[in-house]
């Protein structure tokens, strides 16, 4: 099961301040480069930041914001947000690098890039989007700025010492949440209007990123009005709630002329007509319940829809999940059972259902479901990964682990797919690999701290193999060469 704590701890904004160093020196270095007046081979981009220079800043700020757990690591969202992440990558003009999107647990309407292919996307936008389009609209601008590479251009037009505060004010958006002082201070800003300069692309960057965007969309499928859509979203909101801008404006200030631009774009590419897929309303129902401040509220409201008679089947599977979350078992399986009985190939529906069915202590049932289910859609992560917590579930962790092991397209690409390893290992009395697949979820996380300490538990445990000793000094070894100095350079217990 995914379901994840509704509660998430804010952590003062500073703790990001390592990851942002490395952003500092990297600028530093770029501006150094381009002082020495080096011939511009390549990318004009490169002289600033290299490819590889951009991907290494971008994971270290991801890094730090999985680290102090600002995500919304579910398994089902992150898989839909990332499909049309990749959707839209594969139908623009200029090949981005890998793609990772990951979802914020926070309900603001806010969506950011990071350099080297790393999108945040608040799960508050997901929300108020009216269609894919919508949300396509606001991951294409996204897009466009990481393909054309806004954040290395900035340090060769003069913005070299804004870059890291850009990227420091992103990380204090998101540590900060709605609380304007934590902001402020994890800056050291004192003046808003001065917050709202560093952060805001220029306007000839957000207008291209506009431009590509919605080219980007509609080559996807997507209809380009979205893009136009959304921007009135935003700007009805404004001035609905007055000071409470949205947070999508303050990094990407809206103009009256940048709607009109992207309106004309839409009536120039003309109507496409796309079919939302039945995931995204259920995906919305499932943020909505994940992201409520109380169980009860999310309860309260699926309750209001349906005895409305919005019979929807957004809102039914909402009303099953939020039941389920608040552990109303039976009365889930009353909800859910009709659904999964009409939709028996919507892989959505199909997991709640197993996750339910097995709450209710039908386990042999679930896994039967799960079998069906990977049938129709043998590479589909959530699935995977919630079959092999079932089969652990059942007592069967060698299964779990022979599964997992054994499928190539969650092994990697998954950092959960160690973490149930992990587990299983545990289950099995395997302490020495529960270790070193342990460590090896923590480092693909971004904590090298926190994996080489278990990786140094493992190799504290006795009776160890020379084969299991030497697999985890190879696995310490890994993860000491991604570790930033800050760790210390103790080599601590290796026998």
């Amino acid at each position: 099961m995914n379901v994840l704590p509704r509660s998430w701890v804010l952590r003062p904004a500073l703790a990001l301040s390592a990851a942002l160093l490395i952003v500092a020196s990297h600028t530093a270095s770029a501006v150094a480069t381009t002082d020495l007046n080096l011939p511009q081979l390549g990318e004009p981009a490169d002289v600033n930041l290299s490819p590889a220079q951009e991907r290494e800043i971008g994971a270290s700020v991801a890094a730090e914001i999985y680290r102090e757990n600002y995500t919304l690591d579910d398994l089902e969202l992150n898989d839909y947000v990332n499909a049309i992440g990749e959707q839209l990558a594969g139908a623009s003009k200029t090949k981005p690098p890998p793609v990772h999107l990951f979802v914020v647990r926070d309900p603001r309407i806010n969506a950011f890039a990071l350099p080297g292919g790393f999108i945040g996307l608040n799960v508050g936008t997901l929300m108020v989007a009216d269609n894919e389009s919508e949300l396509a609209g606001v991951l294409g601008h996204e897009l466009a700025h990481i393909t054309q590479r806004h954040i290395a251009r900035s340090i060769g037009e003069g913005q070299a010492g804004t870059i890291a505060t850009w990227l420091g004010v992103i990380a204090a958006i998101i540590a900060g949440s709605a609380n304007p002082d934590v902001v402020m201070g994890a800056l050291g800003v004192g003046q808003a209007i001065n917050y709202q300069r560093q952060v805001s692309y220029t306007r000839a960057h957000e207008q291209e990123a506009d431009r590509i965007g919605i080219q980007t969309m509609a080559a996807a499928g997507f209809d380009p009005r979205g893009m136009a859509d959304f921007f009135e979203k935003l700007a009805q909101e404004s001035r609905l709630y007055g000071n409470r801008v949205p947070e999508l404006l303050l990094t990407h200030p809206l103009s009256t002329n940048r709607m009109a631009e992207a309106e004309a774009r839409a009536a120039e590419l003309g109507p496409i007509h796309h079919q939302d897929s039945l995931e995204f309303g259920l995906m919305q129902a499932r943020a909505r319940v994940l992201v409520a401040d109380n169980p009860a509220d999310a309860l309260n409201f699926y309750t209001r829809q349906l005895a409305a008679g919005r019979n929807s089947l957004d809102n039914r599977y909402g009303m099953a999940l939020a039941q389920f979350t608040m552990s109303q078992i039976p009365a889930a399986l009353d909800t859910l059972s009709p659904l999964a009985e009409q939709y028996p190939k919507q892989a959505n529906v199909q997991l709640l259902y197993a996750q339910i069915l097995e709450q209710n202590g039908h386990l042999d049932t679930a896994l039967d479901v799960y079998g069906k289910l990977l049938q129709l859609y043998p590479q589909y992560a959530p699935a995977m990964l919630d079959y092999a917590q079932a089969l652990m579930d059942a007592n069967r962790p060698d299964d779990a682990r022979q599964y997992l092991i054994s499928h190539d397209q969650s092994q990697g690409t998954q950092p959960e797919t160690y973490r149930l390893l992990a587990q299983a290992a545990r289950q099995s009395n395997n302490y020495p690999e529960a270790a070193y697949q342990m460590g090896t979820y923590l480092l693909t996380r971004g904590d090298p701290g926190s994996a080489l300490e278990q990786i140094d538990a493992g190799l504290r445990l006795p009776g160890l193999t020379p084969q299991e000793r030497a697999r985890l000094v190879a696995k310490r070894a890994e993860v000491r060469a991604q570790m930033p100095d800050r760790y210390g350079g103790g080599d601590g217990p290796q026998s």
